[in-house]
């Protein structure tokens, strides 16, 4: 994306991946599978490792096509296409790719797509320019397609224990990211914003999705996660910089990740917006 448009608070270190590698089209896009058919064309947008992105391969069959796209090269698009290759799936690409130069990037395409879908990447972008990518999204949506977005809202997640430090660390990760530009609590905005950006009450679809992290496994996978991203992400980069944070604090979140992961009765809980805008 141009510069200064967006900062990605986590980074794509190999902690953020381990968790954007375990999204799949039926854990992180339920709310968008009834409307893929066999055929589509969709847009990918932050496609990341693309395992989302190749489970919509597989649902629009052979003669469907996905493109997913990413802000820059870099590793994250070489593990993608590794992984169309070890999968077997022909109809998608991958490419580099702006949220704000949608209409640009593809104006030489003849067929507009049947859907576009952004998973976890408006909170982002430039929150003063979220509705332009909106604008963005549907002009390159065929009229009696869709746009499929999702995000998450950190002000709405909840667990248990009880915990001040959770609490810190979740205060914090919201400093940051409006540090850089963004807007951790999308979800709960995404009705707004859609509107914003020109689409009709009645073209909008809001529903909310979860995800939950209790058992032993996601308990100790998601808080090894969230230690890990605390001291190696750009989370600890842009917290130290901008002074939201120092390495005290920072060792501090991390141990209380890791305590809570221990914890028997451990419970985590993310609340997603999720909205389907149909386009005229």
């Amino acid at each position: 994306m141009p510069e200064n448009t967006v900062i990605y608070t986590h980074g794509h270190h190999e902690s953020v991946l381990r968790s954007h590698s375990w999204r799949t089209a039926q854990n992180s896009a339920s709310y968008l599978l009834p409307y893929i058919k066999p055929n589509m064309h969709i847009l990918d947008i932050g496609c990341g490792p693309g395992t989302i992105t190749l489970d919509f391969a597989t649902l629009v069959g052979p003669t469907g096509h996905i493109t997913g796209i990413e802000p820059s090269p870099g590793d994250v698009l070489t593990q993608a296409r590794q992984t169309a290759t070890s999968r077997g799936i022909t109809n998608v690409e991958f490419k580099i790719g702006d949220i704000f130069e949608l209409e640009e990037m593809f104006s030489e395409q003849t067929q507009k797509f049947d859907i576009v879908h952004v998973h976890q990447v408006l909170q982002h972008i430039d929150r003063e320019r979220v509705s332009e990518a909106f604008m963005q999204m549907r002009a390159v949506t065929k009229p009696g397609g869709i746009v499929a977005v999702r995000e998450t809202d950190f002000a709405a997640m909840t667990w248990f224990p009880v915990s001040g430090g959770m609490t810190e660390w979740v205060d914090t990760y919201q400093l940051v990211a409006r540090a850089n530009g963004g807007e951790p609590n999308a979800g709960r905005r995404l009705v707004s914003w859609a509107l914003e950006a020109g689409f009709a009450r009645d073209k909008i679809t809001a529903s909310a999705g979860t995800w939950c992290f209790s058992t032993p496994d996601q308990r100790d996978w998601w808080s090894r996660l969230w230690a890990d991203r605390t001291l190696s992400s750009n989370f600890k980069t842009t917290a130290l910089k901008s002074g939201l944070a120092d390495e005290e604090k920072l060792n501090r979140i991390a141990d209380t990740w890791t305590e809570w992961g221990k914890a028997e009765d451990g419970w985590f809980a993310i609340l997603n917006g999720e909205i389907i805008c149909r386009v005229d």
